[in-house]
């Protein structure tokens, strides 16, 4: 069992880091072999995969790098080591996730009945939440997308992951609903999408306060 004191220390947030970049890219490929709706910023790469026919690892990345560049802005300085560190979060991730969702869909998950699939999808959406908060509370690298609510949680928000959580939505709805604009398909957008929307930043809150009690934010501003 790993204490109070050693789950703070860089190698116990380490730690928490690469258990969760194993759980986030696990469960969001397993929402997104489901079909039943992914959460919003990976249903967006999804749709943007087959907008400009790039691999979902590929969209994944260029999604990743323009967002981490949207993040400087947002911060109102360049943090040239932040920028370094979504970078060195994405490419592992992004690559992760796509061969991931390679093995579901190998396993016949697409093919489940609908109530499996439903349940499975929730299941990895909540797995996502909880992967979320674990790597913000290590804070060492974080997803760009995910940082973004980080951001504006402590930086604009008084701390709210709700109301975080649901600003930095905004960004991915777009690109999906231009995606169905010059595709007519909608792909990874389902009923989980805007369960995913409603719930992540409850469950994130949840998982701060129940998961791993013993790893506490490490933040870098304050409100």
């Amino acid at each position: 069992m790993i204490t109070t004191t050693r789950a703070d220390t860089l190698s116990g947030r380490f730690f928490f880091l690469f258990v969760s970049i194993f759980l986030n890219a696990f469960s969001n490929a397993l929402t997104v072999s489901t079909n039943m709706g992914s959460a919003i910023w990976t249903a967006s790469a999804v749709n943007l995969s087959h907008w400009v026919h790039l691999s979902l690892g590929n969209a994944l990345f260029l999604e990743g790098i323009v967002v981490a560049v949207a993040n400087l802005f947002l911060l109102g300085r360049f943090d040239y080591f932040r920028l370094i560190r979504n970078l060195l979060y994405i490419t592992p991730f992004s690559y992760l996730l796509a061969g991931f969702e390679h093995f579901f869909i190998s396993l016949g998950v697409g093919t489940l009945p609908l109530w499996w699939r439903l349940i499975l999808d929730v299941v990895g959406l909540f797995g996502v939440a909880v992967a979320v908060s674990i790597y913000q509370r290590a804070n060492l690298i974080m997803h760009p997308n995910d940082d973004l609510p980080y951001i504006l949680r402590f930086r604009f928000m008084h701390g709210s992951p709700v109301w975080s959580q649901w600003a930095s939505n905004v960004p991915p709805l777009l690109i999906v609903l231009f995606s169905w604009l010059f595709t007519g398909q909608l792909f990874a957008f389902n009923f989980g999408t805007f369960y995913n929307i409603a719930t992540q930043g409850y469950l994130i809150g949840w998982a701060d306060r129940h998961v791993f009690k013993n790893l506490h934010h490490h933040l870098e501003f304050k409100n």
